[in-house]
């Protein structure tokens, strides 16, 4: 089973930038499809969005459209979450998780998952 491992998150003020990284072990990662939650305190894990094994994104959380990209680079076994113009709400801990090939906004889908990185969006 895949192993992931985020990228430290951090305090970022808002309309800043901050790029994760989402790191895998275990298996090669072109046969996943990646996604990223996030979890604001109190609150449930959303799905945001989520990158196929054939590279095809899909948003999950219209909050982030427009903002969030994401990318893999199979040759790193990794997958970036490149957030933009960054607002206090977008503050949580941010995981990202790894399912068979196809995308999916369920966080029950997704059987392999991160420890979770902390961002905090604030002047």
């Amino acid at each position: 089973q895949v192993q992931l491992v985020e990228s430290a998150g951090g305090l970022v003020q808002p309309g800043g930038s901050l790029r994760l990284s989402c790191a895998a072990s275990g298996s090669m990662l072109d046969y996943y499809a990646i996604g990223w939650f996030r979890q604001a305190p109190g609150k449930e894990r959303e799905g945001l969005l989520c990158i196929s094994n054939s590279g095809g994104t899909t948003y999950y959380s219209d909050s982030v459209k427009g903002r969030f990209t994401i990318s893999r680079d199979n040759a790193k076994n990794t997958v970036y979450l490149q957030m933009n113009s960054l607002k206090p709400e977008d503050t949580g801990v941010y995981y990202c998780s790894a399912k068979g090939a196809y995308c999916s906004g369920n966080p029950g889908a997704f059987p392999s998952w991160g420890q979770g990185t902390q961002v905090t969006v604030s002047s």
